[in-house]
């Protein structure tokens, strides 16, 4: 499960993401820690909770079923990095706050992207017209 280089144990990248369940017009999205490297589907180290995103007869709201435990567990300890969607539903759970590490930053503009002060076009004036000798 782990990999051994030169006698010393390495760490398997892990992450938290959402696996795909269900019938067609009916998912539920298991949240699983996974090797980076696997599928989507593939099977999981842990399941650490269901996400039904559609609301059911009688519930007012989605459901979430997890292992706070766990995650946070994975989080801290494990050393495991969420994906976006992962990130909003914890942060929509109160599990990790809105403005953690996990959070995608913001993208900063380009150089090439940011306004200048200077326009693209500057409009060139002609010369001053200088007299001629009569």
């Amino acid at each position: 499960m782990y990999e051994r280089v030169a006698g010393l144990r390495t760490v398997m990248p892990v992450r938290l993401r959402l696996s795909l369940h269900g019938n067609r017009n009916n998912r539920i999205f298991h949240l699983v820690a996974i090797d980076l490297r696997k599928r989507r589907d593939a099977k999981p180290i842990e399941l650490l909770g269901v996400y039904d995103p559609r609301l059911r007869l009688g519930q007012e709201h989605k459901t979430m079923h997890w292992s706070t435990e766990r995650i946070t567990y994975w989080l801290e300890k494990g050393g495991a990095l969420p994906s976006k969607p992962v990130v909003k539903l914890l942060e929509w759970g109160g599990i990790i706050p809105p403005d953690s590490k996990y959070h995608p930053k913001s993208r900063q503009e380009s150089p090439a992207a940011a306004p200048s002060s200077e326009p693209e076009n500057p409009t060139v004036s002609p010369p001053p017209a200088q007299p001629s000798p009569a």
